[in-house]
């Protein structure tokens, strides 16, 4: 079971948006013509640009969580697919030194053995 995550002050409510609208229409020196409109004023053009504006900043934001979150658990499995794969290879190469090595002995021994029976 997942815990629960604690709030990220970075990620973006939409009241943010509508609270940014707010004090700028309550401060009194700014400018009636750079003042957006009320929500209900709001033309489809103008919900359409504050979706794809909402939509991108998520977006960013999320890909760049998804981006972390994905290195670090390939990250993990990588070093336990490697864990493995070297405790495997390390098994066939001690194998295959040690059945080498035995051969070698045995040929040096037979030659050695050859020799010594060959000077009597």
């Amino acid at each position: 079971m997942t815990q629960a995550r604690p709030f990220d002050p970075n990620i973006p409510v939409l009241t943010e948006l509508f609270s940014d609208q707010g004090e700028a229409q309550a401060d009194p020196g700014a400018q009636p013509a750079a003042q957006e409109p009320l929500l209900a004023d709001w033309s489809d053009p103008e919900w359409a640009a504050l979706e794809r504006r909402l939509s991108e900043r998520i977006l960013q934001q999320i890909q760049g969580r998804v981006d972390f979150v994905l290195e670090q658990r390939l990250r993990d499995s990588m070093e336990q697919v490697l864990q493995h794969a070297v405790a495997g290879l390390t098994a066939e190469l001690r194998t295959g030194l040690h059945d080498t090595i035995e051969s070698i002995v045995v040929r040096a021994v037979a030659q050695e053995l050859s020799h010594l029976q060959s000077q009597k």
